[in-house]
């Protein structure tokens, strides 16, 4: 059962932003710290940006800088706004909650494909 969707990706040239959205249900947005992930072909998925229920967040070394994520509690809504792109930032990104497993699922994803 999917209960987490996101959305935003698509084609960037390098230096360009994205901005990834990611709506889950209500009961599940209200009680647990969100993440960003991502994967890029041939890796593992890792863990790019975290945002407490209070707002505080935390970033890989590898996007610092570049990369601020939000919530919006209203619309139980994590953003990743992405700046400075890289070829590297090219990857499926997915959003669950941190740590990611409490779900028991991933959604679909969403492509963010950096290139000139």
């Amino acid at each position: 059962q999917v209960q987490v969707v996101e959305s935003g990706g698509g084609l960037a040239q390098p230096g360009q932003s994205l901005r990834l959205s990611c709506t889950t249900s209500r009961s599940i947005f209200s009680r647990y710290t969100m993440g960003w992930y991502r994967q890029a072909p041939g890796k593992q998925r890792d863990w790019v940006a975290l945002v407490l229920i209070g707002g505080v967040t935390n970033y890989q070394d590898s996007v610092k800088g570049r990369f601020t994520i939000s919530r919006d509690n209203a619309k139980n809504t994590v953003y990743l706004q992405m700046n400075s792109l890289k070829p590297d930032d090219t990857a499926v990104y997915y959003c669950n909650t941190f740590p990611a497993g409490i779900l028991g699922s991933w959604g679909q994803g969403t492509q963010v494909t950096v290139s000139s």
